[in-house]
């Protein structure tokens, strides 16, 4: 789902690195993000990330703020590379539609049958924050001809996806904005799909 010159956005957490770490073969790549941590570094030491292809910021990693090991930091620290924008500009759907072949790789704690997205809460209780999902899930909608992002979630120890969610839980996604679920069995693409219930 991800190819050469694809402008990616990393969520935070195991799925997003792991993603990473798999993409070495790819060329060109970009980031725009609301943040990023280790596996970009590797990739970008790699020759995989260059932004070179990227339409807005060509050659720049665009984040709001970064979270990683203290050999992330030292790389980061006067890296011509790198440019920090305020959330308001870097989460901004209008700026996220200007990157072309725009991918969002997000993690979920859950996903129902429709396709919701539970990101931040187990049941009625807060797990962390709603970040940037949203905005990075719709941004690529507003350009025209591109495919949208690609929300993600994994199923180890106990299935994410679920019937429905537990009582309390919020939507961080809703079904409407959801293209693709990729779990470690398989992808869904439900952009588009009815509930079946007609």
């Amino acid at each position: 789902m991800i190819d050469d010159e694809c402008c990616l956005q990393l969520g935070i957490g195991g799925i997003p690195d792991a993603v990473l770490a798999n993409l070495t073969n790819f060329k060109d790549l970009g980031v725009h993000s609301e943040m990023v941590s280790d596996g970009v570094m590797h990739l970008v030491e790699k020759g995989v990330i260059t932004g070179a292809k990227k339409n807005i910021h060509k050659g720049k990693i665009v984040i709001s703020f970064l979270m990683g090991s203290r050999a992330f930091y030292d790389w980061l620290d006067d890296n011509p590379m790198i440019e920090v924008h305020t959330v308001d500009y870097t989460n901004d759907p209008a700026v996220i539609a200007r990157n072309k072949k725009m991918i969002a790789i997000n993690s979920a704690l859950e996903v129902d049958l429709l396709g919701q997205v539970c990101a931040d809460t187990m049941g009625p209780q807060q797990f962390s924050g709603v970040g940037g999902q949203v905005d990075f899930v719709r941004g690529p909608r507003h350009r025209k001809g591109e495919r949208p992002s690609s929300p993600s979630s994994t199923a180890k120890e106990f299935s994410r996806i679920v019937p429905v969610f537990k009582t309390g839980a919020a939507v961080t996604t809703s079904r409407n904005d959801v293209d693709y679920v990729v779990t470690d069995i398989g992808v869904a693409a439900l952009s588009g799909k009815t509930t079946g219930k007609e």
